[in-house]
């Protein structure tokens, strides 16, 4: 079979730029899987994805002009239904040969298959590969179908009559396998070997292509367009890093924004242009934000970090005298700049104390009240916090930063800009002549806000970022909307993710259990409006902390013997976590896991109360002596082990208890007759459990 590479490019109107990249690789990965499917395509075919804001193309390696034939068995019906009692086929079975296009001859030559009852009769047939234009079509189809397309659209063909659905409307078809033309067609349009280039700047337009391997060549050299989506996006990032250092600068590092210009320009040219420095007395943040949102510019910072006059346009022109260019994208991005400077003077005007009392006009929840009543419950839980962190003056910066926390969302400024939520807060308390860590706390409350974000700078900002996340997540449990499968709309998970990242990674809170906070956030409530949702809520979290260690490398069992024994302080988790993997080391712990495995379950199916202390005047076996003489020396020295945080040794202690634990189960019967002599065993082995089960449930470690 004579094999070639394949192009396929749809020439469409401007595609979503915000969705391209992602449209550009599910098309050419849906386009190959099905002709890896059709035997066309080998399964580690490769595949170049091609995508700019007028196209979307692949390229696939080593594609078949027809698949290979197959061998096929086709399941007909049982024997017993197919032949008759003297072997001869039956009308059932010669009906379904003749459906499947094969005479009564193919009777003979079927196969059994199965046991007893089970056998079957199959025909087997060798299947004829597919052809590459009726796979391509196929496979064209089921990629444009399986597309994560937005919003799609409806348009009528050229012939005035037909409606069909896409993206965007397509305007032409490319399908070369080498340099010959496949035919087929889509949306009404048959392939060819034409499309367009650049609109302003292509050498030839339109673009005949030579050959599928060609493709990119040509596009950048007769169409003036880069068509892959990667390589315009690194040469966008070279003139940009080129373009900042020729002014001792550096271009703002967004990645967002760098993939939706690359899908807004298919020839990036990078200039530079200049704003008025008085727009500069305007906070940094408000200025970025709008040249980034509205504009698509790259703003330019210092050495320092500090915003300068300078930005960078990422043109889709190239011109000899590019100063028209530059001039029009001043003169538009100064309103912009205008806009921010007076909402930024306007908001100024008020104290942000003063915007406390709007806060009860806007609404959260509809079940959970306004901003109001929530900036009142966040109150209660951070002045919990910071009690337990400062005593009553750390309690009172918690419960103003709190308090101010969430006025800035009636300014203009973040009525305009939501992402400025805090850090405009923040500019406004320093402003109003609140202190620093009143101002940045009102910042930080936010964080951290994803993965790998900051946590609070100070204290304040810690008590009041985590009492809004224990306040969401206790509120929003509680009237039931809870995260389900892969929906999180209120994004309770990475709520979780915050508070255990800022219980374990912030030194002030290694001491705060997580249940007294669950306490102190559900009791900010009024009685009544949350459901009983204590014991759920910490399984929510207990579990996200369970997929974060496994993470960083401990195994399920390891986690699992940690975790079942629900530790309230979170910092101490990790160290329990390496006393485990050192334990489970030991030459010993096999052992010791198997027989705390062992019981657990004596005691959990014991009637009596194992919880009481042996009494050993009761003992008669020399084993069970021996045994609580070894817990009465072991004991005490991983108590207090354990007492001064050294995981570790509490648990590689209990080594010393195997040789006595194997041998009180060799001779010793716990269930024997005697009432009393059994109740003084099983608190024995309930002593036994209480001080191996210290750190971790090590019967988790049971294979």
């Amino acid at each position: 079979m004579s094999a070639g590479n394949l192009l396929v490019e749809l020439f469409v109107e401007e595609l979503p730029p915000k969705a391209l990249k992602r449209l550009g690789e599910a098309f050419a990965a849906a386009l190959a899987e099905s002709l890896v499917v059709q035997g066309l395509a080998e399964a580690n075919a490769t595949v170049t994805n091609f995508a700019s804001p007028r196209r979307l193309g692949a390229h696939v390696a080593g594609v078949l002009a027809r698949a290979a034939d197959r061998p096929v068995a086709t399941k007909l019906m049982p024997v017993a239904v197919g032949l008759d009692a003297s072997g001869e086929p039956t009308a059932a079975l010669l009906k379904r040969l003749a459906a499947l296009g094969a005479d009564a001859s193919a009777a003979d030559r079927l196969r059994r298959e199965g046991e007893g009852k089970q056998v079957a009769l199959f025909l087997d047939s060798i299947a004829p590969g597919v052809g590459l234009a009726d796979g391509l079509q196929q496979a064209l189809e089921a990629a444009m179908a399986k597309l994560p397309i937005p919003k799609v659209m409806s348009y009528q063909l050229a012939d005035g009559w037909s409606t069909v659905n896409f993206v965007r409307p397509v305007h032409g078809l490319v399908a070369l396998h080498g340099t010959e033309v496949v035919p087929l067609s889509v949306l009404g349009l048959a392939a060819g070997r034409t499309t367009q280039g650049h609109r302003f700047e292509a050498r030839t337009n339109p673009v005949v292509l030579r050959s599928a391997d060609g493709y990119a060549e040509q596009m950048r050299d007769d169409g003036a367009v880069i068509a892959g989506f990667a390589d315009r996006r690194a040469e966008i990032a070279r003139q940009l890093a080129a373009a900042a250092a020729q002014l001792g600068l550096a271009p703002i590092e967004d990645d967002a924004l760098l993939d939706e210009v690359t899908a807004l320009v298919e020839r990036p040219n990078v200039l530079v242009g200049k704003f008025d420095e008085a727009f500069l007395e305007v906070p940094q943040e408000c200025l970025i934000l709008t040249m980034k949102a509205n504009q698509k510019y790259f703003p330019l910072l210092d050495a320092d970090g500090r915003l300068t006059d300078s930005f960078l346009i990422v043109s889709n022109i190239s011109p000899a005298d590019a100063s028209a260019v530059v001039a029009g994208n001043e003169r538009v991005v100064r309103p912009r700049l205008a806009d921010a400077r007076f909402f930024f003077d306007q908001d100024r005007k008020k104290t942000l104390d003063s915007r406390v009392l709007g806060l009860a006009k806007v609404v959260y929840h509809n079940r959970l009240g306004t901003q109001g009543e929530r900036v009142t419950r966040v109150q209660a839980i951070a002045r919990a916090i910071g009690e337990r962190l400062g005593g009553a003056p750390m309690a009172l910066k918690a419960d103003q930063a709190a308090l101010l926390a969430k006025a800035d969302l009636l300014t203009d400024m973040v009525g305009e800009f939501p992402e400025l939520q805090g850090i405009m807060g923040r500019y406004y308390a320093q402003h109003d002549g609140l202190a620093d860590d009143i101002a940045f706390a009102i910042e930080d409350h936010y964080k951290p806000r994803f993965a790998g974000d900051a946590l609070p700078r100070n204290e304040v900002g810690v008590c009041v970022a985590l009492a809004d996340k224990l306040e969401t997540l206790a509120g929003l449990f509680g009237i039931g909307e809870k995260p389900s499968g892969d929906k999180d709309p209120f994004a309770l998970r990475r709520h979780a993710l915050g508070v255990i990242r800022m219980l374990t990674e912030k030194p002030a809170l290694h001491a705060l259990r997580l249940d007294a906070l669950l306490e102190d956030a559900l009791a900010a409530f009024p009685a009544g409006l949350l459901g009983d949702v204590r014991a759920e809520l910490e399984n929510f979290i207990y579990d996200r902390i369970s997929g974060v260690q496994r993470e960083q490398g401990f195994s399920a069992n390891e986690v699992d013997a940690v975790l079942s024994l629900r530790p309230p302080v979170l910092a101490d988790i990790a160290r329990r976590l390496d006393a485990v993997r050192a334990f489970a080391g030991l030459p010993e712990a096999a052992s010791l896991a198997a027989a705390n495995k062992r019981v657990g379950n004596i005691l959990k199916k014991a009637e009596s109360d194992a919880g009481a202390a042996p009494d050993a005047a009761r003992f008669v076996e020399v084993e069970e002596k021996a045994l609580f003489a070894a817990l009465m020396e072991i004991g005490p020295r991983a108590d207090t082990a354990f007492a001064a945080g050294d995981h570790t040794a509490s648990l590689q202690a209990l080594a010393a208890l195997k040789a006595p634990v194997d041998a009180f189960f060799d001779k010793v019967m716990v269930n024997v007759d005697d009432a009393a002599l059994k109740a003084n065993r099983l608190a024995l082995l309930g002593q036994l459990h209480r001080t191996m089960n210290r750190v971790a449930d090590l019967s988790r470690l049971a294979a």
